[in-house]
């Protein structure tokens, strides 16, 4: 068996069929199912899977598979990707003030668990530039109300340049423009926090000891045009006491945003998600 391996994500109309017609392709190619994932939405009338394979001959072209599958996809009328898990995406991390997630998600692509290759470091602080990696480009741009569109033509231009695949927004507190947004679209994760009720504004940790909370939480999810309303990815929580004072709530706080950011980043590195409207589906490990 060739170590080479592929992700195979696809959604489409639900019918008979469909997992029969992409084993058959799968195996008329010379590849082995290694791993398989499906879903159907009872909903939306819509199924997803998650195919992982590699080549039983030791050889395969993915462009050709690609190619052949299109023969596949079309009739099913498939939203689908096909992809080379040796091939790591090309990420970008924005900062704001905070670093806790940021030093977070550098220390996990250090050590090999994030699979992704860090195009820059962009913030609108110039306190970061001491973090940075050596082979991580640092890039400072401040931003205004009145500069605004400037400093996104800018950010902008630098995702192309640098062939960025995924944004993610390290608490980047800077709200992208809906034109942003929607370039952006699927390709772009925030981490923020997650109240019952929700606080909105400045010092949220401060507002949530006010009210007494006994739950604090964070949400990663995919950037649109609507604040905060993007599909969710990962979500977590942890209980706390009138004992916590908001110091507390703001230290359990950057811990369960820091491992919720990093479970959706790397789901999204392992191609685990895909959209389903304004929902995900999520194929876990």
């Amino acid at each position: 068996m060739s170590d080479r391996q592929f992700v195979l994500t696809l959604s489409c109309p639900d019918r008979p069929g469909i997992v029969a017609s992409v084993s058959a392709f799968l195996f008329s190619n010379g590849q082995n199912i290694l791993d398989a994932q499906q879903f159907s939405d009872v909903e939306t009338g819509r199924f997803f899977m998650r195919v992982l394979f590699g080549s039983a001959s030791g050889a395969a072209s993915l462009d050709l598979l690609r190619e052949q599958f299109t023969g596949i996809a079309a009739p099913l009328q498939m939203d689908w990707q096909m992809r080379d898990r040796a091939q790591a995406r090309r990420v970008m991390l924005l900062v704001s003030k905070f670093d806790h997630c940021l030093a977070d998600l550098l220390y996990r692509w250090r050590i090999g668990e994030l699979a992704m290759h860090p195009t820059a470091i962009v913030s609108n602080h110039e306190t970061h530039d001491g973090l940075q990696s050596v082979d991580i480009p640092f890039h400072y741009l401040p931003v205004t109300k009145q500069t605004k569109q400037a400093q996104e033509d800018k950010l902008w231009t630098l995702i192309e340049q640098t062939q960025t695949e995924l944004v993610v927004l390290a608490r980047y507190m800077q709200i992208f423009s809906d034109g942003l947004a929607g370039k952006l679209k699927g390709r772009c994760i925030n981490i923020h926090h997650s109240f019952l009720p929700g606080f909105k504004g400045a010092r949220p940790y401060h507002q949530a000891h006010e009210r007494g909370v006994k739950v604090i939480g964070a949400t990663a999810h995919y950037v649109t045009g609507q604040l905060d309303e993007g599909p969710i990815i990962e979500q977590d929580v942890e209980r706390i006491s009138h004992r916590d004072s908001p110091d507390d709530l703001i230290r359990k706080g950057r811990d369960i945003e820091r491992r919720v950011l990093a479970r959706a980043v790397r789901y999204h590195l392992e191609d685990r998600v895909v959209l389903n409207g304004r929902k995900t589906v999520v194929f876990t490990d």
